[in-house]
């Protein structure tokens, strides 16, 4: 026998082992997945806090000129972000600038 010969004889035989391992595979049964019960969970304690937050959410646009709703909402942001103290004050500027301008350096000629 030579080389050619004995490769398609292995080409054959590794067909018909996957032909046979394909046919059993798919002539077997599912087994059915084990009784398990939903987790059930027990009723929340009514959260204050998550009702705010719904009627706010309920406003729609109104809620933009609500003052309660812009405090919750501020609140929960700054727990969100983890910050515990209100930010630290920006020191006011003497001169007679815009607030929120920036300076912009003058080339010197």
């Amino acid at each position: 026998m030579d080389g050619k010969t004995l490769a398609r004889i292995g080409a054959v035989v590794f067909i018909a082992i996957a032909i046979t391992a394909t046919a059993i595979e798919m002539n077997r049964t599912a087994e059915p997945p084990a009784a398990v019960s939903p987790p059930t969970l027990a009723p929340a304690a009514p959260n204050p806090l998550r009702e705010s937050l719904r009627r706010c959410q309920g406003l729609g646009e109104a809620a933009l000129r609500d003052r309660g709703c812009l405090t919750l909402w501020a609140e929960q942001r700054d727990r969100f972000l983890g910050l515990n103290s209100p930010a630290p004050a920006v020191p006011q500027s003497t001169t007679a600038e815009t607030p929120g301008a920036a300076t912009i350096p003058t080339e010197v000629r």
